[in-house]
C-alpha cells in the first residue's frame, strides 16, 4: 500500500483497469501513478479479492482502505498515551503544552521528551476541531473593513508601477461594500477611506470590526488595546465604537474576509485592465452597486443592494454635519534646538519645553504642538521636506538677539549712533576674508555700557589710528580716553560714502616697514590710540 492513499473513486478506476489484464506500465502511462504504487494496489486487491466479481461499492471499499492502512501504517504507541486524560484535561484548561510536560514529569513520573507530549497535544488539537457561531447583526449595527493586496497599478503623478491595496469595508447586515484602491496603509489613508466610505453609503454604522493594522490600533491586546489617537478622534466625530479583532482570529470578521477582500480579489480584478488606480477606483465603485450590490449573496439569499436600501440605510447614523478633517498625531521630544520633527520638517516650540515630550496634531494645513493637553505652538504646514517654521518667542531671549544682529541690523545700529561709528562698522564687515560680524555686534554692544555718545568719539579715535578691533575700542572706553580729544598733530579722520569704504585698507597693508628702520627710530615715533 501506498503510505499517502489515493482518493476512493481513482482506486475504483485503478481496480477496473487492472481487471481488464493492463500492465503496470501501461496503468502508470495512463494515470501518471507510479509504476510501484499500482504495484503495490495490485498485490493489495488480489489480497482481499477485489480483481473478481463486482467492484466493491464506495463505501465498501473506503473501509478496506482504512483497514489496510492501521496494518501497514500502524503507528507507534506514543509515550504519552497512558496520560491522555491528564493531558486532556490540561489542554481544555488552557495550560500550555510546557506546563504540560513540567507537570507530568513532576507529578506523574513522564520520563519522555517534551517533542512527544507535543506531538501528542496537536493530535488532540486535530482531533478536536473548534466549532464557530455565526453571528447576524441589526441593520446599521455594524461594518467590517479590511485591507488586501491588490498587484501593481499605475500611479498616475508619475505613471510607475506602484504595489496596490484593496480597502473593503462591508455592512455586516446587508452585505453592501465600499471598495477603492490604494498606495498604502498610512494613518492619513485610513482616515481618508473612512470617510469616503461613510459618504459613499450616507451614513454610519453604529461599530467598526478591524484587524490590529498599525494605522488603527498602536498596541494589540485581548483586553486593553492601545487605540492610534486619530483614529479615536474619527471615532468620535462620527460616533461609532472600534472593535478590534482578537489578534490571530479574522474569522472574527469572516464578512469581510471572505465575502469581502477575497471576493473583491476573485471577482473583480481578474482579467480587468485600469489605465490607472484612478481608473480602477471609478470600475469600483460601478462594480459595488451593480455587480456586488446585485447577486444574490451566497449566505443571505438576498441582494445586498436590495437590503441596504429598503432596511439597512435608514439604520445608520447620520453623517456629521462636516466631514472629519484627516489629520495626525505623534508624541517628540522638543530637541535642544528648539524644534520637534513631523514628517521631516521642523517646527519651533517654547526653549522652557526642551526635553519634554509633546503631542504633534497635524492636518494638511496646520501643525498643532500640545504639552499636557494644553496646546502650545501652532504652525502652518511645511510644504516641503527640511523646511523650518520658526516663531521668535519659541527661542531663548539671549539667542534671539543674537540671530537679529545680522550686517544689515549693525549698519543700521551704527548710523544711529554716529558717523565714525558707521564708517568703523563699515570697515568691518567690508573686511575680507574674515567674517568680522561678530567683531561689529561686540562694538555696537559697548553703547550699552557706555552710550552713544562715549562710543562715537571712541571709534572716531581708533579710525585715526587705523585700529579696526573691538579690544581697541574697549581700552578707549575704559581709560576714557574718548573725553581727552585728538593728541596734537592728529587729524579727524575723514568720513567717506558707504560705497568707498568697502574696501579700505590701512596704508602699513600695502607699504610695510623695514624692521630694521623701526629699531633705528624707536619708539618716539609711535603712538598708541589706547
Amino acid at each position: 500500500m501506498a503510505r499517502k492513499r489515493l482518493e476512493v473513486m481513482d482506486i475504483r478506476e485503478l481496480l477496473r483497469q487492472l481487471r481488464m489484464g493492463q500492465r503496470d506500465r501501461a496503468i502508470a502511462r495512463r494515470t501518471g501513478i507510479s509504476r510501484p504504487t499500482v504495484a503495490k494496489y495490485r498485490s493489495w486487491a488480489k489480497e482481499k479479492g477485489l480483481l473478481e466479481g463486482d467492484l466493491p461499492e464506495p463505501a465498501r471499499l473506503e473501509k478496506l482502505l482504512q483497514e489496510a492502512e492501521r496494518i501497514v501504517v500502524a503507528r507507534p504507541v506514543s509515550s504519552v498515551e497512558p496520560y491522555r486524560e491528564i493531558v486532556e484535561r490540561m489542554w481544555e484548561s488552557g495550560i500550555s503544552i510546557q506546563v504540560i510536560y513540567d507537570r507530568l514529569c513532576e507529578n506523574h513520573g513522564f520520563t519522555g521528551s517534551y517533542s512527544a507530549v507535543k506531538r501528542f497535544v496537536h493530535q488532540l488539537k486535530k482531533s478536536t476541531p473548534e466549532a464557530f457561531i455565526r453571528i447576524e447583526v441589526e441593520p446599521g449595527a455594524q461594518a467590517q473593513v479590511d485591507f488586501g493586496y491588490a498587484g501593481l497599478m499605475k500611479n498616475p503623478l508619475d505613471n510607475q508601477l506602484e504595489r496596490a491595496w484593496a480597502f473593503v469595508m462591508t455592512l455586516s447586515h446587508s452585505r453592501h461594500q465600499f471598495v477603492q484602491f490604494v498606495f498604502g496603509q498610512s494613518v492619513e489613508i485610513w482616515l481618508r477611506l473612512h470617510r469616503q466610505a461613510f459618504e459613499f453609503f450616507g451614513g454610519v454604522p453604529r461599530e467598526i470590526v478591524l484587524d490590529n493594522l498599525k494605522a488603527a490600533i498602536i498596541k494589540a491586546g485581548l483586553y486593553d488595546p492601545t487605540v492610534q489617537r486619530s483614529y479615536r478622534e474619527c471615532a468620535e466625530h462620527y460616533g461609532f465604537l472600534i472593535s478590534p479583532c482578537r489578534k490571530g482570529k479574522p474569522e472574527h470578521k469572516g464578512k469581510v474576509e471572505c465575502g469581502g477582500v477575497k471576493y473583491v480579489k476573485g471577482n473583480f480584478l481578474p482579467g480587468q485592465s485600469f489605465r490607472d488606480i484612478t481608473d480602477a477606483n471609478e470600475k469600483a465603485l460601478v462594480w459595488c452597486m451593480e455587480k456586488a450590490g446585485g447577486r444574490i449573496h451566497g449566505t443571505t439569499k438576498r441582494r445586498p443592494l436590495e437590503v441596504f436600501e429598503k432596511v439597512e440605510k435608514r439604520a445608520l447614523l447620520p453623517l456629521a454635519d462636516k466631514p472629519f478633517e484627516i489629520c495626525s498625531w505623534k508624541q517628540c521630544s522638543l530637541h535642544p534646538d528648539c524644534y520637534v520633527v513631523f514628517d521631516q520638517a521642523y517646527y519651533s516650540c517654547p526653549h522652557r519645553l526642551i526635553g519634554e515630550h509633546l503631542w504633534v496634531r497635524a492636518t494638511a494645513t496646520q501643525v498643532e504642538v500640545f504639552h499636557e493637553h494644553k496646546l502650545v505652538a501652532v504652525h502652518n504646514r511645511a510644504q516641503r521636506k527640511g523646511e523650518r517654521s520658526t516663531l521668535e518667542a519659541h527661542l531663548p531671549p539671549d539667542k534671539v538677539a543674537y540671530l537679529m544682529q545680522t550686517p544689515g541690523w549693525c549698519r543700521h545700529k551704527a548710523e544711529e549712533v554716529g558717523k565714525a561709528t558707521k564708517e568703523f562698522i563699515e570697515r568691518l564687515l567690508g573686511d575680507r576674508p574674515l567674517n568680522r560680524l561678530r567683531t561689529a555686534q561686540g562694538v555696537l554692544r559697548l553703547s550699552n555700557k557706555y552710550g552713544s555718545r562715549r562710543l562715537e568719539e571712541a571709534c572716531k579715535r581708533a579710525l585715526v589710528f587705523d585700529e579696526l578691533s573691538y579690544g581697541v575700542v574697549q581700552r578707549i572706553l575704559i581709560k576714557e580716553l574718548d573725553k581727552q580729544g585728538l593728541p596734537p598733530g592728529f587729524d579727524s579722520p575723514v568720513i567717506k560714502e558707504k560705497e568707498s569704504l568697502r574696501f579700505v585698507r590701512g596704508i602699513k597693508e600695502f607699504f610695510p616697514s623695514d624692521p630694521a628702520e623701526e629699531e633705528s627710530h624707536g619708539d618716539s615715533s609711535t603712538y598708541s590710540p589706547a
